[in-house]
């Protein structure tokens, strides 16, 4: 009898702790599904093609969805979360108002037609800052149509020292995809940005003369090469644009152009395919104007008029860049004096 209690006994008291213990493996398995599904919602999400903008910005998008896949990963070997939000307080990004691999919103202040399909928009900065761009930089925006992220970049045309502001020319095709987004935007809006990407490596007196060709929107990075130049008393390089457009009413930023024009180092000329009469052009246009698309007569007469041996920017269509290269190629010109957007 004794013996039989005892085991009884030992029966009763085991058999709680086994479901105990059937319990607790329970709650850790779920506790481990709950963590993995917390890690899955953290892992970064690959881009879509359509979320490239195509101009070989460093990083691209999809070097910064390699960086972040990278980071995700050694934090989840590691368990701690904290490490894909940590940042270096020395890191001297987190100051400036814009940055190549995160993006920063900006209020549209104003929006200017330029021509029937082109628009200037104006975006707000805190007083007194500059967006930090140096010449021929550009920044990327983002905006999702029919349910696909796109993004495209665009090169600001306000001048590199603005203060409290930027300004982006954009032009609007029917079909275009960021169109469609761009369409939308209205005066205080917010448009997200990121950058800026390449740009053109100028220095002071670096050139005694630049000889720039653009073609529409083409223009936008050379306005501020131009401005940068003249903003200076002690660069004294002598500038040649040639600004190629459709009409006359398709020239962008007039006033701009006819302000920087006045500058003693400073020409500016066009070529308008689609004008039918260069008499029907305001005065001060006419004897600057040329008629019919840029040809390789033309590009050796503004080579040949240059006050001395120039370095030539290009900037435009790809047509457009293949068309002038070709023409340079025909004067000789080796690459070494050539750049191209």
């Amino acid at each position: 009898m004794p013996t039989s209690v005892v085991d009884t006994v030992i029966l009763i008291v085991q058999q709680p702790s086994i479901q105990g213990m059937s319990v607790e493996t329970s709650t850790l398995e779920e506790v481990m599904a709950e963590n993995d599904d917390k890690w899955l919602s953290l892992r970064p999400h690959e881009p879509l093609p359509a979320q490239c903008c195509g101009s070989g910005c460093n990083p691209c998008v999809f070097d910064i969805y390699e960086r972040e896949l990278k980071k995700w990963k050694q934090a989840r070997a590691k368990g701690d979360q904290h490490l894909l939000s940590k940042h270096n307080e020395s890191n001297q990004k987190d100051l400036q108002l814009i940055a190549p691999e995160k993006w920063s919103a900006f209020q549209i202040m104003d929006i200017e037609q330029e021509t029937a399909d082109t628009y200037l928009f104006r975006f707000q900065l805190p007083n007194g800052c500059c967006l930090g761009l140096t010449v021929g930089q550009h920044i990327v925006t983002r905006g999702v149509v029919s349910g696909v992220e796109v993004q495209r970049a665009y090169t600001p045309v306000s001048p590199l020292d603005a203060e409290g502001y930027f300004e982006v020319l954009i032009k609007i095709y029917e079909e275009g995809l960021m169109s469609q987004y761009v369409k939308t935007w209205r005066e205080r809006d917010s448009v997200c940005w990121r950058g800026p990407f390449g740009g053109f490596p100028y220095k002071l007196n670096q050139y005694e003369q630049l000889l720039l060709f653009a073609s529409g929107t083409g223009i936008a990075p050379l306005v501020p090469l131009l401005q940068y130049i003249v903003a200076n008393e002690e660069d004294e390089t002598f500038i040649t644009l040639v600004g190629c457009f459709r009409t006359f009413q398709d020239i962008y930023m007039k006033s701009q152009l006819q302000e920087l024009g006045a500058y003693w180092n400073v020409k500016i000329l066009f070529v308008l395919s689609q004008e039918q009469d260069l008499k029907h052009l305001p005065c001060s246009y006419r004897e600057k104007s040329y008629l019919g698309r840029i040809n390789g007569d033309m590009v050796k007469n503004f080579v040949n008029s240059c006050r001395r041996k120039p370095f030539i920017i290009i900037c435009g269509s790809i047509t457009f860049n293949k068309d002038v290269l070709n023409y340079l190629s025909l004067l000789g010109l080796s690459e070494d004096l050539y750049f191209v957007f």
